[in-house]
C-alpha cells in the first residue's frame, strides 16, 4: 500500500486540482462563462470566495510537496481570514436564494438543510484540520476532506448539464427528485475507500472515519430534517432574518 505521507505530501495537490476542474465545468454554464443573466452579488460574493478557497487548498498542497514551509504556514493563517468569508458567503447566499421564495415548504426546507448542513460539515473539518496543524498528517488528512461538502453542488449540476438520465431515477421527496443523492454516494465510496486504505496501509482510521461519520449525519439530515418542527422554525427564523 502506498506510504500516506508520499500520498497526501505528494499527490494531494493533483486531486485538488482535480476536483477544482470538476467545480469549473459544473458552474461552467451558470457562473464561470459569464453568462447572459444577472448574477447576484451574493453568487459572485461567494463564488469568488468558494474558488480561492479551492485555490488556496492547490497551493497549499503544492507548497508541501515542494518543502516551502514557511510559504505554507503563512497562507495558512490567511486561510483564518479566508474561511469566515466563505462561510459568511455562503449563509448569505442561501438566504438570498431561499428567503425571496417568501413562503416555507418541503422543498425549501429540504434546500436549507441541503445547504445549511454543508457548511456546518464544513466548518467543523476545517477546524479539526486547524487543531490537528501541528500533527501534519492528521492536518492534511482533514484538510483534503474539506472538499467532501462541497461535492454535490457540482455534482448536482454535472448531472444536470451533461448526465440528464439520472434524475428520473434519483429518490425523491414528495415528488422532488433529489439529484445530491448521486453526489453524496459518490462522496461516501470515496471517503470509505480512504478508511480502508488508511487502515490497511498505517492502521489508521481517525480521521478519514470521522468524516465518513459527518458526511453521513450530514446526508441523512437532507432526508429528514425537513419533516421535524424544529427545522421548520429554524427556516422561518433563519430566512426572516434581515440579512438579504
Amino acid at each position: 500500500m502506498a506510504n500516506i505521507k508520499t500520498t497526501l505530501y505528494q499527490k494531494s495537490g493533483y486531486w485538488l486540482i482535480g476536483f477544482f476542474a470538476l467545480a469549473l465545468l459544473g458552474f461552467w454554464r451558470s457562473y464561470y462563462s459569464l453568462p447572459d443573466r444577472d448574477i447576484s452579488f451574493y453568487e459572485h460574493f461567494h463564488g469568488i470566495s468558494m474558488t480561492l478557497w479551492c485555490l488556496l487548498l492547490i497551493a497549499q498542497a503544492f507548497l508541501i510537496r515542494l518543502k516551502k514551509y514557511p510559504l505554507h504556514r503563512l497562507m495558512g493563517r490567511a486561510s483564518f481570514i479566508l474561511f469566515p468569508i466563505l462561510i459568511l458567503s455562503t449563509f448569505l447566499l442561501i438566504h438570498a436564494s431561499l428567503g425571496r421564495a417568501g413562503f416555507i415548504n418541503s422543498k425549501i426546507l429540504v434546500a436549507l438543510s441541503f445547504m445549511v448542513n454543508a457548511a456546518v460539515i464544513l466548518v467543523i473539518i476545517y477546524s479539526l484540520g486547524m487543531y490537528f496543524r501541528k500533527d501534519r498528517l492528521t492536518h492534511a488528512r482533514y484538510m483534503v476532506c474539506t472538499v467532501f461538502p462541497m461535492f454535490t453542488p457540482i455534482t448536482d449540476r454535472i448531472i444536470y448539464n451533461f448526465i440528464r438520465p439520472l434524475v428520473p431515477i434519483a429518490p425523491t421527496i414528495e415528488g422532488m427528485p433529489l439529484v445530491p443523492f448521486f453526489g453524496f454516494l459518490f462522496a461516501d465510496i470515496l471517503v470509505i475507500g480512504l478508511v480502508i486504505w488508511d487502515w490497511k496501509a498505517n492502521r489508521k482510521i481517525g480521521a478519514f472515519a470521522l468524516v465518513l461519520a459527518l458526511l453521513l449525519m450530514y446526508h441523512i439530515s437532507v432526508f429528514t430534517f425537513y419533516q421535524f418542527p424544529f427545522w421548520k422554525d429554524f427556516g422561518v427564523w433563519f430566512l426572516g432574518l434581515d440579512l438579504t
